[in-house]
């Protein structure tokens, strides 16, 4: 018996654009941080996702110490940058393929306006970088009065004409 599976053309369209960047990229030599190393730069993949009180913002930035990696708010963004070093091979080993990216990366994320730069805290584990930035308060409505604050007095007469 033959099982069904739920075909997502848009997974589908979004595998094949990242798998199209890698290769452009790759061909074109895109991403040159220092020609004399062969470094290229790379990005870090990032998951975001929120809770009832806070936005969060996980980065994979494995083999990197911690010391190595700066996190800056500047005007409503949030970046992200460091270096990755190729480990040193020896002369007797044989590479066949090379997958890890090494040399600098940086990225840059947008956050909410309103936000407080002394509420956002970063925790380092496991190659994973999380960034907690609370929810900044949703704007309240406020009550506009209308006209002069002294209330004008109306005078007239009660005669019909």
């Amino acid at each position: 018996m033959a099982t069904l599976v739920r075909w997502e053309p848009f997974r589908e369209l979004a595998a094949l654009q990242n798998d199209m960047g890698r290769l452009m990229s790759t061909f074109l030599g895109q991403g040159q941080v220092d020609g004399e190393n062969g470094e290229r730069s790379w990005m870090p993949a990032v998951d975001v996702w929120e809770t009832d009180n806070e936005l969060v913002y996980a980065f994979d930035i494995p083999g990197i110490s911690e010391d190595e990696i700066s996190v800056e708010y500047d005007e409503g963004a949030l970046t992200v940058s460091g270096k990755r070093e190729r480990t040193e091979q020896s002369e007797d080993d044989r590479f066949y393929r090379y997958e890890r990216r090494f040399g600098g990366f940086s990225r840059t994320v947008g956050l909410p306006q309103g936000v407080e730069e002394d509420a956002i805290r970063a925790d380092y584990r496991n190659g994973v970088l999380e960034i907690h930035v609370p929810k900044p308060e949703a704007p309240k409505p406020r009550r506009i009065q209308i006209g002069s604050v002294e209330q004008a007095t109306i005078e007239g007469s009660s005669k019909r004409v």
